[in-house]
């Protein structure tokens, strides 16, 4: 009898660490999407015809955490409405009804949000709205700090958008992005999505995966990728090559890449914004 109870105290405790386990390497499905802003320029193109269908992609592709890039007060507002199960944080870039965010959506019955900030491409990256060397515009990345409430695993998401003009910008804004993400996670598993408007033979892409600290998702992901590998589109779906890859998902080596895919939805031959979303799965190494 006594072997007996000593066998079942360890079947259970074996199948208590076998859940623990299971708990903590719950899969996060993660997507990164330049929504492009809201405008009247854009005609049938326009934010008014593509929320739903953006809310929609989202929702179907069964995203856990998604960071969007371009989008302004109330095409996130718009966001919200839609898909109430996510929260969301993020800073304009400049202060005002257009300013634009670089959101972090979270589903909120998953993820508890622990601390979050943003900082901005500059010589002074905590001073609102500044902007240093051939910047056009002020640039920002934003942050947050997340609990998944059933495991317990804390890991920290980045999400940002490089300007688009200025190449010294842009290397700067790497080297601030690898600074402070050492700074705010330090040795913390890390996501980072965005529109870096850099390929891969720029010296901004160069350092954002330096060192191998950071890993580009598309070269080691466990399953082939999916879909085109260049995301900057344009609306319309046509015979002409989708035209730079741009838009990524870095992971440090706290993750592992299950999959890695550009979505290429689209209604009527338009797309729904003219950059294409990029969709991967990781996993949380212990």
């Amino acid at each position: 009898m006594k072997k007996l109870r000593c066998r079942q105290r360890t079947l259970f405790l074996c199948f208590v660490l076998l859940a623990g386990s299971f708990a903590s390497a719950q899969n996060i499905r993660v997507i990164s999407y330049n929504i492009r802003y809201k405008n009247s320029i854009d005609s049938i193109n326009g934010w008014e015809f593509r929320k739903g269908n953006v809310a929609a992609l989202i929702k179907y592709h069964k995203a856990d955490i998604f960071g969007t890039q371009e989008g302004n007060w109330e095409q996130l507002g718009d966001l919200e409405k839609s898909l109430p199960e996510f929260s969301w944080y993020g800073v304009p870039r400049v202060a005002g009804k257009n300013g634009e965010f670089t959101a972090i959506f979270y589903l909120k019955e998953k993820y508890a949000l622990l601390d979050s900030g943003t900082f901005w491409f500059s010589e002074t990256p905590y001073v609102k709205e500044s902007k240093s060397w051939d910047a056009m515009y002020p640039r920002v990345a934003s942050w947050c700090k997340l609990k998944d409430k059933k495991s317990g695993a804390v890991f920290f998401f980045f999400n940002t958008h490089f300007d688009h003009r200025g190449e010294i910008a842009r290397q700067k804004s790497a080297e601030i992005i690898r600074k402070q993400i050492d700074l705010i996670a330090r040795n913390s598993p890390v996501i980072v999505t965005g529109d870096f408007n850099s390929v891969e033979s720029s010296t901004a892409y160069k350092t954002m995966v330096q060192g191998g600290q950071l890993r580009d998702a598309l070269f080691i992901t466990e399953t082939p990728h999916y879909g085109p590998v260049n995301t900057a589109s344009g609306f319309n779906v046509s015979d002409k090559p989708i035209r730079a890859r741009i838009d990524f998902v870095f992971v440090n080596n706290r993750f592992k890449v299950l999959q890695h895919a550009t979505i290429t939805d689209q209604q009527e031959g338009r797309y729904y914004s003219d950059h294409l979303p990029v969709l991967a799965e990781v996993q949380l190494i212990k």
